[in-house]
């Protein structure tokens, strides 16, 4: 299908081309009918040989409605412009053509209306001169009369050739319907309509509503697309979703449906403008994307550049095209290209213009992997997920989990971890190994894992992660030969018993106290998962081996008894296995492995 909407006057003739081309009425209510006014968008299809099916998104045409038009237009990749050839250019043909270029609107034929009472040519020479300097350029130009059938033919032909034309839309990528309309039906519930413009919509699907931060869902309960039942409608289409789930009765022209979890709802944005210089732009406008219309708050960075507060958000990604309208001055001072959806703060004395002088390099194309990296540098860790919610490609792969992380502040933090590694182990010589946590608070890192990846990631490797702890290359101290005698034999017991963990009393009894084992743990003699509770090195790669075979997901008294040990000792290795990421909780009782384990399930090392 292609979609296709109108712009034009009012009175120019939009609806009755429509309606000639067509043999639909678009016009929905009945005040419209008996004025002869289109007051809201109406929705007409057709088929084309050589083009198939083509919907038309009728838009009003006078002053007072363009928040109307803009809802109809936003989401569509073409149009149809409407002149009249007995009035010409007027008004609102000046501002519809001015709303297309804002958009960047570079698909579309005209239509030079009312050709029977009057010579269409010259109308026809001005119209195309003004479209020709906008993101239309040159279109093609049908004078056509919709009373007396003349020139409809050569504009369905126009029309096909446009159709042509049109770029083929991603139907894999991300939804994001725009609503812009939103009704009751009995039995059924809420139905909304919009242009889907990419992705695809199936029955069963669940999706997000942008009004409620992308944290409501609703679930599709049908789909129509030009009055007929679909079980799935792809890009780009005309659709009618009845939704289903709390918050579907709320839905309203202006919210959208989005895929769940890959959209980011945003109140403050940068932008590129195309039109007035941004110290000319009033302080408050209003921003039409999609079917929405938002006021909005300009803060003016560089010649071309702007922040912009919104008074709510709204699912949008880095190149997104909208606009800024000043609806009391009936103008459309500057079309916008999104840049970033989460800006910094600018909070310093020169912030605005050290931002501006950033923003120059930001090409403002979707999935720009220079974007990504710059993104990413200024971020430095970033979530994998949260830039494609953004609208950038990753441009590296993750260093850990779904983190992303700029060259250069990983490798900063690669050196505070040494120091920090090595000011610890200067301050306890005899327990030298810095907690993961504590190496994680003091670099500020968003998750443990991350101090692992660091320690990984070492070209040279300089540290050693090993019982939740990071160690130093120097840092396995000599034990002395009473700590030395006592280790052999808690670690002789563990050969014949790997997850018997010696009882308290029993590492009394042979002189390990807290120092003692913190020792040995840190020259890689025993391993610590807990207070006072050691084993044989090796011994959670074996446990995680073991819980592997067990029927997933398992119990912590499943997991005791496949592990031949106690409640005493299964708990804090199960609690250290999902700190090391093999294991998963899932709730109070239950966990699963994560991966496979590379090392067999034959004796801990030693």
């Amino acid at each position: 299908m292609h979609v296709i909407a109108t712009a034009g006057h009012v009175d120019h003739g939009k609806s009755t081309l429509v309606r000639a081309l067509t043999g639909m009425e678009p016009d929905r209510w009945e005040e419209e009918r008996r004025r002869g006014l289109t007051l809201d968008l109406g929705f007409v299809w057709t088929s084309l040989p050589g083009a198939g099916q083509v919907a038309f998104v009728d838009v009003p045409g006078h002053e007072r409605l363009v928040g109307n038009m803009l809802a109809g237009v936003g989401p569509v990749p073409a149009v149809l412009v409407a002149v009249a050839a007995d009035q010409g250019w007027q008004p609102q043909s000046e501002e519809h053509l001015a709303v297309l270029d804002a958009l960047r609107v570079r698909h579309g034929v005209l239509a030079v209306t009312r050709a029977d009472l009057a010579d269409p040519g010259p109308v026809r020479d001005d119209a195309l001169a003004r479209i020709a300097e906008t993101s239309l350029g040159k279109v093609e130009a049908v004078p056509v009369s919709a009373v007396t059938g003349a020139g409809l033919e050569e504009l369905r032909a126009a029309l096909v050739r446009l159709a042509a034309a049109l770029p083929e839309p991603d139907r894999a990528a991300d939804v994001r319907l725009w609503v812009d309309r939103s009704f009751t039906v009995r039995g059924r519930g809420t139905v909304v309509t919009g242009t889907l413009a990419a992705g695809t919509i199936r029955t069963g699907d669940r999706l997000a509503l942008a009004s409620g931060g992308g944290r409501a869902v609703v679930r599709v309960r049908g789909l129509q697309s030009l009055k007929e039942d679909r079980d799935e409608v792809g890009a780009v289409s005309r659709v009618a979703v009845n939704v289903h789930g709390a918050g579907a009765d709320a839905l309203r022209r202006g919210d959208a449906l989005l895929t769940p979890g890959r959209w980011i709802a945003t109140g403050l944005l940068d932008v590129r403008l195309h039109g007035d210089p941004a110290a000319d732009l009033p302080r408050h406008l209003v921003l039409h994307a999609g079917s929405a219309a938002v006021p909005a708050t300009v803060r003016p960075l560089g010649e071309d550049t702007a922040r912009l507060a919104l008074e709510r958000p709204l699912p949008l990604r880095v190149g997104d095209t909208a606009l800024l309208r000043d609806p009391g001055r009936h103008r459309i001072p500057a079309g916008i290209t999104v840049l970033d959806v989460r800006p910094p703060r600018l909070e310093r004395r020169g912030a605005g213009r050290a931002r501006a002088r950033e923003l120059e390099t930001v090409a403002g194309t979707p999935d720009g992997t220079s974007d990504g990296r710059a993104q990413v540098r200024r971020r430095g860790l970033v979530r994998r997920t949260e830039l494609w919610a953004m609208g950038v490609r990753p441009p590296y792969e993750p260093v850990a989990g779904d983190w992303l992380a700029d060259p250069d502040h990983w490798a900063g933090l690669r050196r505070a971890l040494v120091r920090a590694v090595e000011e610890h182990a200067a301050r306890h010589p005899m327990d030298p190994g810095l907690p993961a946590e504590a190496a994680r608070r003091a670099l500020g890192l968003p998750e443990r894992a991350l101090v692992r990846a660091l320690v990984d990631a070492e070209p040279r490797p300089s540290l050693e992660h090993r019982d939740g702890r990071v160690y130093g290359s120097a840092a396995r101290p000599q034990l002395p030969p009473r700590v030395r005698r006592a280790v052999d034999a808690v670690r002789t017991e563990l050969r014949a018993a790997p997850f018997r963990a010696p009882e308290a009393h029993r590492l009394a009894e042979l002189g390990l106290d807290p120092n003692a084992i913190a020792a040995a743990a840190a020259a890689g003699e025993l391993l610590r998962i807990g207070d006072g509770i050691v084993l044989l090195p090796g011994a959670d790669d074996r446990a995680a081996a073991l819980l592997a075979r067990l029927e997933q997901p398992f119990t912590t008294s499943e997991a005791r008894r496949a592990l031949d040990t106690t409640r005493r000792v299964v708990i804090p290795l199960l609690e250290h296995l999902d700190t090391r990421g093999l294991t998963a909780r899932l709730d109070n009782t239950r966990r699963r492995c994560e991966r496979p384990f590379g090392r067999a399930a034959g004796a801990p090392d030693g």
